[in-house]
């Protein structure tokens, strides 16, 4: 069993309404040990149909002083750690080195929801173009944004966009677009850095975690080490969402273990 859920959202979050007491409850009664809340913290996301500009910023102190009263609150039932994920943009990395420098997480986690200033979620970003040469695309970002920002500790949802293409995996194997994906995992490897298997494509109807199970295969193929398992829930019904398979589907790449952090520090867990 998974017994840490390593990315989750809150109220923080512009696109979440749960509290935080909800999400924490609803790991207990999943039999979590140990959970990171990550908010979104997107720094320069444009206007959407759904949020005006900026609207992915929160403030941290105010963050760390409610997840730190909780951590005690929690203490005797449930581990709680304090993370956020990054939305990655070329031009942040000098702001993130500042920002994860300042206040102490336990766990950065780096997603990239914009391909050059669009996020795929909306259909918007696919029109004129092919859900193979979107995917191109988002995979080419990923590997500009990684040559610009380290402060992070490990990738979320790398193929995030397949989820939104028109047909989703109909155009997706990790074969298909091995050059790129290889590139992304070797950068990973020699920075030091984890990958997540987020198990949001389950939810999704992809019928896989992102990314492919073939991608974090190969990953390990390449010499990676650290990866990090996180539902990437919204809701409180979504906190460890598929875990049951979880464990298995790892395994099945070819790992023992797992990785949760603790002080931005990986910590490796057996697959029980």
């Amino acid at each position: 069993m998974i017994a840490c859920d390593a990315h989750m959202h809150t109220r923080f979050s512009e696109d979440s309404d749960a509290s935080v007491h909800s999400m924490l409850d609803a790991a207990v009664n999943k039999g979590m040990q140990a959970v990171c809340i990550t908010d979104h913290l997107d720094k320069d996301f444009p206007e959407t149909p759904d949020f005006p500009a900026g609207a992915f910023m929160f403030d941290l102190d105010e963050y760390f002083s409610r997840l730190t009263q909780l951590k005690t609150e929690y203490q005797k039932k449930l581990e709680v750690r304090i993370g956020v994920e990054i939305g990655l943009q070329p031009h942040l990395g000098e702001y993130y080195k500042e920002l994860t420098e300042k206040y102490p997480f336990d766990f950065v986690i780096g997603s990239i929801h914009l391909i050059h200033g669009q996020d795929p979620y909306y259909r918007g970003f696919f029109e004129g173009r092919s859900d193979e040469e979107a995917y191109h695309e988002a995979f080419q970002v990923a590997i500009e944004n990684l040559k610009k920002i380290n402060s992070f500790d490990s990738l979320g949802h790398l193929d995030y966009v397949v989820r939104y293409g028109a047909h989703q995996a109909e155009e997706y194997s990790y074969r298909k677009y091995a050059e790129e994906i290889d590139e992304i995992l070797k950068h990973l490897i020699s920075h030091g850095k984890g990958l997540e298997m987020n198990m949001a494509g389950m939810k999704y109807g992809l019928g896989f975690p992102n990314p492919h199970p073939d991608v974090i295969r190969r990953y390990k193929e390449l010499g990676g080490e650290i990866v990090t398992i996180g539902a990437d829930a919204h809701r409180p019904e979504h906190v460890a969402f598929d875990y049951e398979q979880a464990g298995e589907i790892l395994a099945g790449c070819g790992f023992s273990y797992y990785a949760e952090f603790h002080g931005r520090k990986p910590v490796f867990q057996r697959i029980v």
